[in-house]
């Protein structure tokens, strides 16, 4: 009997251990186990991730900047003095403020190549005054992309008026029109050094720097170049493109030494890659008038209107679509005011999943 009782509690015992963690024999094969899966971040959470801030949204924006014939900002316009069209259909204004507050991004986009080297100690002076006098600190961001025949990025975006400092401090030419690697002779890979790529540096300021910051904030690229480019793969209306797609607003301050051999300042260039943007161009002729293009550009950075409208055509085809703002107010047409803002935007695509 004893023996019997016994034997039913191995057998007891044994099937609670088949339930729960036995012992595997040896030679039997181990059991499979279905790990839990991770979850994979979606496309916000990785942007997230990486500092970069995506707002979906079908509004449309534009910013604004009004100018009387006297080259004075005018602030006080209402959404009542303006209309918005698109296509050349009007559009229902949906925001229509002075956007004075919103965090600026800047790229400090800095020609490297020969013509600047005797204007470049100019260059860094008033581009150093001009970031302590605008950054706000905690709030903007800038960075420093300097190039010829290559772009370098020297500094990504930061708030650090140190940083800043150093960075634009030690941007200088490298190579000027008696460096032996600029020979003809020289290896290609070396020679473009001695090149100007006006159109790539451009793109690769808007894509790889300032298409990396918030949405939120005003991006902005002071591109500073006599505008001769001499070996960019890219044309000049694709970087027109590629700055209008990423939201991208383009100063020109057109500067080189006027005694050097050879090139010459492409005015009608940098006025075209500022103005299809919605930006504007600068020919300052000596220190005092290039520290005055930097007064005017953050003043008007400074005096922006931030118009949003839901656009009527709703198709999210990725299509280019056409802006133009007119003044409706009589009072202010005959004033012939100038409107500075960028001439159009890609919509958003939708990429079908099937």
């Amino acid at each position: 009997m004893r023996f019997l009782l016994l034997l039913f509690l191995l057998l007891l015992c044994g099937a609670a251990l088949a339930q729960s963690g036995r012992v595997r024999p040896e030679g039997e094969p181990a059991p499979v186990q279905t790990p839990t899966p991770t979850p994979q971040p979606s496309p916000e959470q990785r942007d997230e991730e990486d500092g970069v801030e995506r707002i979906d949204t079908d509004l449309a924006n534009v910013l604004l900047t009004a100018v009387d014939d006297k080259r004075r900002f005018v602030t006080t316009l209402t959404r009542e003095d303006v209309r918005v069209l698109e296509d050349g259909v009007p559009q229902q204004i949906a925001t229509f403020q002075r956007e004075t507050d919103l965090p600026l991004s800047i790229a400090f986009l800095i020609d490297t190549s020969a013509s600047q080297e005797r204007v470049m100690p100019d260059e860094r002076e008033a581009a150093l005054a001009f970031t302590e006098a605008v950054l706000r600190p905690g709030k903007d961001t800038a960075a420093v992309v300097s190039f010829t025949g290559l772009a370098r990025i020297e500094q990504s975006p930061t708030g650090d008026m140190a940083v800043l400092r150093s960075t634009v401090g030690t941007v200088k030419v490298e190579y000027n029109h008696e460096s032996p690697e600029c020979a003809d002779e020289s290896p290609p890979e070396i020679r473009i050094r001695c090149l100007t790529g006006v159109w790539d540096a451009v793109v690769i300021a808007a894509r790889a720097v300032l298409a990396r910051t918030p949405q939120t904030t005003r991006r902005a690229i002071i591109l500073l170049s006599d505008g001769d480019d001499s070996s960019s793969k890219t044309p000049l209306y694709r970087a027109v493109e590629e700055a209008v797609r990423e939201n991208v607003v383009v100063y020109s301050v057109g500067i080189r030494d006027e005694d050097f051999p050879s090139g010459e300042l492409r005015r009608s260039w940098l006025r075209a890659v500022s103005e299809d943007t919605g930006g504007r161009a600068f020919f300052p002729k000596n220190r005092a008038q290039l520290d005055a293009a930097f007064a005017q550009i953050a003043a008007e950075l400074r005096s922006q209107y931030l118009i949003t409208y839901t656009p009527t055509n709703r198709a999210k085809d990725g299509s280019f679509r056409r802006v133009s703002v007119e003044i409706t107010n009589p009072a202010l047409r005959k004033q012939k005011l100038r409107l500075l803002y960028r001439q159009g935007y890609y919509a958003r695509k939708v990429v079908s999943s099937q």
